[in-house]
């Protein structure tokens, strides 16, 4: 049986052999060829040779063709920042000071959407008969948050209908894309929104429900499966997104995903996650990350449930690691043997923490992923960064916390933190998973400075 299929298998609901594998690579592929983050995401034939070189090495069921959710704000006018170890962040907000609701729909002849296109239809003539190929679409309210900044918090309180409007806009545009990527083969469209995890249930039945069931209904009636991705804690809001009809949903390793499964048997959809993407993926080592897959695909049994990344892969990730896990995927047995003897080496870091009782200023710590490559945590930075802007950065200072330093998880254990982003103020944590809007961060800061 090739990996499509037992990716087909899972999709349609059937017990497989074993757990599929995705690997949600993105733009540490490029690391196999040698060429960095920027030059695969704008070179169709860069591209190409690390996807396919990621396809021999990795062992995938099914596999991403590419992992960034700015083509679509690129096309519409949000300006990007580069960087060479992960895809570009979104520098300027088209819609910051206005509340148009822009009329374009990206065309397959802009930005760098003819170069996406150029590689699915390579990928999907050199390996789509043996892998699932996965085209990733901006989510409608990561698109619309681009497109307006961190103010569609805001909006949320005092402009529903705005809010509304702006969301049905970006769901067209994603409609659009995903029609473009079907017809270049992809077989499973996946809608990859990491600020869902950031509302309520009750906004996103209010904003966001109808929009997804109609972006989920339209790639069911195009023929293709769909995933819906999502970032940080997003658990209060499993069983409002499964009733939009994705016919998976993919988590990070915030959420319990025995108990978000739960949830995804109850609606009859496939859960796919959530190795853990620093502490092991990328700080542990081959053994680790073997160790790793075989407990959650024992736990998770071989029904209703893919193997991968909690989100996309940090560029600096290992190859062999993730090489492992593809051999843990394919040899369970065996795997498990070698491992009989194995224990993780457990490494005490200590951190000086900040003397948060004598600060001269109000200390604003981001406790994030990173904010370069994971949007919910992006937009927690900003929100941090506008109080600077607001009081001055004598008053302000705001330093970001990435757990891709080791260091920086142990300052999170002393905080007390166990979900990202988040965010602590002169010491104390005090907002996990939720970005607070402009207004109520300003007040909590007023109250200090």
């Amino acid at each position: 049986m090739t990996g499509k299929e037992l990716i087909y298998k899972a999709f349609n609901g059937e017990a497989t052999e074993r757990a599929p594998w995705i690997p949600y690579t993105g733009v540490q592929i490029a690391n196999l060829k040698g060429y960095n983050a920027e030059e695969i995401l704008k070179d169709a034939d860069k591209l190409t040779e690390c996807l396919l070189e990621s396809n021999r090495q990795y062992s995938p069921d099914g596999q991403p063709v590419v992992f960034d959710l700015q083509i679509e704000a690129e096309v519409l006018g949000c300006e990007l920042l580069w960087a060479v170890d992960s895809p570009p962040t979104v520098s300027a907000h088209p819609l910051a000071d206005t509340k148009e609701i822009p009329g374009k729909i990206p065309g397959k002849d802009e930005g760098r959407i003819p170069m996406v296109l150029e590689v699915m239809r390579n990928m999907k003539e050199k390996i789509g008969e043996t892998t699932a190929l996965y085209g990733l679409v901006c989510g409608p309210f990561t698109l619309a948050s681009h497109l307006r900044s961190t103010n569609i918090f805001m909006d949320m309180y005092d402009d529903e209908g705005y809010v509304k409007n702006l969301m049905a806009y970006a769901t067209d545009v994603a409609i659009a894309v995903a029609d473009y990527y079907i017809d270049a083969g992809m077989d499973v469209l996946g809608s990859v929104d990491p600020l869902i995890s950031q509302i309520s249930p009750d906004m996103f039945e209010q904003f966001m429900a109808a929009d997804y069931k109609r972006f989920f209904d339209h790639v069911r009636s195009r023929g293709a499966y769909s995933s819906f991705f999502v970032c940080g804690d997003a658990t209060k809001n499993l069983d409002v997104m499964a009733q939009t009809g994705p016919d998976c949903l993919s988590i990070d390793e915030n959420i319990d995903i025995v108990e978000a499964k739960k949830v995804t048997d109850k609606y009859g959809i496939l859960i796919s996650g959530n190795l853990q993407l620093t502490v092991v993926m990328l700080l542990g080592n081959q053994k680790d990350n073997q160790k790793a897959a075989i407990e959650l695909m024992d736990k998770m049994g071989n029904k209703g449930f893919i193997l991968a990344p909690g989100c996309d892969m940090p560029f600096g990730v290992p190859v062999e690691n993730i090489v492992g896990i593809g051999q843990a995927v394919q040899d369970i047995e065996a795997t498990r043997k070698f491992l009989e003897t194995y224990v993780k080496e457990e490494v005490d870091i200590d951190v000086e923490m900040p003397d948060y009782e004598n600060l001269d200023h109000v200390l604003i710590e981001v406790l994030t992923i990173d904010a370069a490559t994971c949007a919910a945590c992006g937009y927690m930075k900003a929100a941090a960064l506008d109080m600077i802007d607001i009081f001055g950065d004598e008053k302000v200072k705001v330093v970001e916390r990435s757990i891709m330093q080791a260091e920086n998880i142990a300052r999170l254990g002393k905080l007390g933190v166990a979900n990202l982003p988040a965010m602590a103020v002169n010491g104390k944590v005090t907002h996990i998973s939720l970005i607070p809007n402009r207004a109520e961060l300003q007040e909590e800061i007023s109250a200090l400075v």
